[in-house]
């Protein structure tokens, strides 16, 4: 007689098993600092030590690049794949972004050298304690004061303030924005629209000072991966053009220079299926108790209605925590998600419960959130694929 066959009981992903970032070692805030340490910048300390100093250092930074994505298209990177070896001070080893793997906290983390539990911008959208409403942290809506949202100076500011030539060289439609206030600004900052033009002067400010430190970026390779995917023809061609683009900067560069080639983030294309999408909107268990939907479909920051915290927690661990690392506010901070500590007006932008996606799969909000659940690649979590990326180096 067959034994009947009861179905298991879900177990929740054990908080251990997440990946932590890399803080303090090899983590995207920990590059700057190192690079400033090496032009004798005080109060910056090399925590990268694998890399060796120069007098003058670029970052060029392509949104949406991660290690794994690289290293999957040889042919469409000829250039930047022949630096895989360079990576990390010659290890072959990528960095981490921090957590979450998004523009905004790791633009914030590269720009100050702090995690996002310093800083303050711990994900896509979080709730703004003093408002109660969520905050759009790379949009920066609703307004917000930006200094007293992110009060600590850059190290492009401290670098100028010891003698170095810092300079940013980007669109010029992130000249004045909230974000590259808070975590770019310092130095120059020179608009160009055509990555060429960029890469130009880029070179052109490197060669400006005896010790300089320039950031540069490219945008489009996330665009086209949020849109079309990184397995498409589009990304593809947008990782083909910015490998030139590498090129091009790199057969420029002036003497005693170090470039290096890194990125915000990795991403992953997510099926368009309930399986695979989790549509919040539409989900009366996991909407339940919740005041607020934060984040992003693969990083959530979830505030309850108070009182509902422990109840909530529970609902999203049941319903989520085979697919999802899954923690209260607590766990998530003592685990070290964010970084090795918090500072006390980042405590409540945390959410309530923070889920961390594991498989690829997404919390969508199809109502709430109709262009961003419509998107094919996406990224947030603590996964290789979203949180390793390359810091390739050419030096001349």
């Amino acid at each position: 007689m067959a034994q009947p066959v009861w179905e298991h009981d879900p177990q929740p992903l054990p908080l251990d098993s997440a990946p932590l970032p890399e803080y303090g070692t090899g983590s995207l805030a920990d590059l700057l600092p190192t690079l400033a340490a090496g032009m004798d910048v005080p109060g910056m300390t090399a925590a990268i030590s694998e890399l060796a100093p120069a007098d003058r250092n670029c970052v060029f930074l392509i949104d949406g690049l991660g290690w794994e994505q690289l290293k999957e298209h040889p042919e469409e990177a000829p250039f930047m794949t022949s630096l895989l070896a360079s990576s990390r001070g010659g290890t072959g080893r990528p960095l981490t972004t921090g957590y979450p793997a998004t523009t905004a906290s790791s633009l914030a983390s590269v720009g100050t050298g702090l995690p996002p539990g310093a800083h303050g911008l711990p994900g896509y959208t979080v709730r703004n304690p003093a408002t109660g409403e969520l905050m759009n942290q790379l949009r920066w809506q609703p307004w917000t004061a930006p200094r007293p949202w992110q009060p600590y100076p850059t190290v492009f500011q401290i670098a100028h303030n010891a003698g170095v030539h810092a300079a940013q060289v980007s669109s010029p439609a992130f000249e004045n924005t909230p974000l590259t206030k808070v975590a770019l600004s310092g130095g120059t900052f020179h608009g160009r629209l055509s990555g060429e033009e960029r890469m130009d002067l880029a070179a052109e400010q490197l060669a400006a000072g005896d010790r300089s430190l320039v950031y540069t970026y490219y945008a489009e390779v996330d665009g086209a991966g949020h849109r079309f995917g990184v397995d498409s023809d589009m990304w593809r061609g947008q990782l083909m053009y910015v490998d030139r683009l590498v090129q091009r900067l790199a057969e420029q560069l002036p003497p005693r220079t170090a470039l290096y080639v890194t990125a915000d983030h990795g991403m992953v294309d997510v099926p368009f299926d309930e399986q695979h999408r989790i549509d919040f909107d539409e989900d009366w268990e996991l909407r339940a108790g919740v005041a607020l939907l934060g984040g992003e479909g693969r990083a959530r920051h979830v505030y309850a209605v108070p009182g509902a915290e422990s109840d909530v927690l529970t609902c999203w661990r049941e319903v989520l925590g085979e697919q999802f690392w899954v923690a209260s506010r607590e766990e998530a901070i003592a685990a070290g998600w964010f970084g090795p500590h918090i500072d006390e007006r980042v405590y409540a932008r945390i959410g309530d419960v923070v889920a961390a996606a594991r498989d690829d799969v997404l919390i969508i909000a199809s109502e709430r959130e109709p262009k961003e659940s419509a998107m094919v690649g996406n990224h947030g979590s603590m996964t290789p694929a979203e949180q390793l990326v390359p810091l390739l180096e050419v030096r001349s």
